[in-house]
């Protein structure tokens, strides 16, 4: 194995690339990319654009006087159609691809870094282990739902929106943007890659789209402070890497009267009371409307106790065994077939993450031996105070002391130690809802 620089003009596109199976020659090969994968092709060419290269060298073999592709073939043809736009398969890609090469940012290289192998077993060896799945634990695992949303929680990467985009036109229309170097948008997204942190920036995306949670001006001055720290580099990669140091460096902007704070809550605008009409005319007969019916396949039953979205929780280190309940309950115990060891993780779950809020918010009214229901009405006080949860919820939360409630701090109790009461999909997701803001709370602080 060896890796060298291989200029681009002499690397053939497979035309017996698995995917396809033998093609006449190298151009029909780069056709038939652009006809079964048009929009991954053009996605990946936008990218390479974006970032500037290719990150994953190509696997290929010298063949005569030129390096036949045998693992990156749609790298190296968007390299290529980048290179030399002409050889693109149809005047619109040609088009498409002129017009990408204007946007590259300097020198367009004229060579790229490749894995090179001349033994021709091992390359189907090293094809074998990257394309035919786990091959029970000898080739490449996917990730599943846990492991991708670990990953975008940490680096903000591959999420819908790109937040530090978002956030730079923001900061360019009211003129806020840092007056020197450019902001380090890798940084950025790192910084912000949960809801957690971008709550406390005043922004979130939870919706699919950028919104501020907090006033505008206020928001924006935060912003174009953290801009300016990452633009000059008195804060890099290091201080952004983990969460950990994102809480560190968010810590150090409250702590400055930074951050936008509670009294820089929007207010919703309210609702004008329809005015009663004078009379009433008489009504029109309309027939009965026929009922909208649902159709079953549309429906998304809920499987888990935790519904699979983004809760902005920062699993910090000390939350492991947090997370690991977390995990049980959002990924893997099913409602209808794990009933009793969700109930019991559930009430597990309550009231680790109350201990650690009392824990880091250095309560004086509870100790660790307090009951859970007077723990959680503490935790949910404190976080009124703070401006986190508002009146309404706090009730919610203490109306949870009351014995003969539904959802209570009694019912989980029971669901531990009671050999009758059995708990029912729909009670265990209607506690869940009830403590689902609590608990993000407490695990935050």
């Amino acid at each position: 194995m060896s890796y060298k620089l291989v200029p681009i003009e002499n690397l053939s596109t497979n035309r017996a690339n698995d995917r396809h199976g033998e093609l006449e020659n190298e151009t029909a090969a780069i056709a038939w990319l652009f006809s079964n994968m048009s929009t991954q092709m053009r996605g990946l060419a936008k990218d390479i654009v974006n970032t500037g290269g290719i990150y994953e060298p190509p696997l290929v073999c010298l063949e005569g006087d030129r390096f036949t592709v045998y693992d990156g073939n749609r790298r190296i043809t968007c390299l290529k159609l980048l290179s030399s736009p002409g050889r693109a398969p149809s005047i619109e890609l040609k088009n498409f691809f002129a017009d990408l090469r204007a946007q590259w940012e300097g020198s367009f290289p004229v060579q790229t870094m490749c894995r090179v192998e001349s033994d021709r077993d091992k390359i189907d060896e090293i094809l074998y282990r990257r394309h035919t799945g786990s091959q029970g634990g000898v080739g490449q695992s996917n990730w599943d739902d846990r492991m991708k949303s670990t990953f975008v929680n940490r680096t903000g990467k591959g999420g819908k929106l790109n937040v530090a985009d978002e956030i730079e036109s923001r900061l360019k229309l009211v003129g806020l943007m840092p007056s020197r170097g450019r902001i380090p948008r890798s940084n950025l997204n790192r910084l912000l890659s949960a809801e957690a942190f971008r709550h406390r920036v005043g922004i979130t995306i939870a919706k699919g789209r950028f919104e501020f949670t907090r006033k505008e001006d206020a928001v924006l001055k935060a912003l174009a402070r953290i801009a300016d720290d990452l633009a000059r580099r008195r804060k890099t990669l290091d201080d952004v890497w983990d969460v950990d140091r994102k809480l560190e460096y968010l810590d150090e902007l409250e702590a400055e009267g930074i951050l936008p704070t509670a009294a820089d809550a929007l207010q919703l605008p309210k609702r004008e009371k329809p005015k009663p009409a004078k009379s009433d005319p008489e009504p029109e007969f309309f027939p009965n409307p026929k009922p909208i019916v649902v159709k079953a396949s549309r429906l998304q039953k809920r499987l888990t106790l935790i519904p699979h979205h983004d809760y902005g929780v920062a699993w910090t280190g000390r939350l492991q065994r947090h997370k690991d309940i977390w995990n049980e309950l959002q990924y893997k115990l099913r409602l209808e077939e794990h009933p009793n060891a969700i109930a019991v993780l559930c009430r597990v779950l309550l009231e680790l993450s109350v201990d650690n809020y009392i824990k880091q918010a250095k309560l004086a009214a509870v100790v660790e031996n307090d009951p859970l229901a007077k723990k959680l009405v503490a935790s949910a006080e404190n976080l009124h105070t703070q401006g986190k949860i508002n009146k309404r919820y706090l009730e919610v939360v203490r109306k949870a002391r009351t014995m003969d409630a539904i959802i209570s701090v009694d019912t989980l109790n029971k669901y531990v130690h009671s050999p009758n009461l059995a708990p029912a999909s729909d009670h265990l997701m209607a506690l869940w809802d009830t403590f689902a803001d609590l608990v993000v709370h407490c695990l935050n602080e």
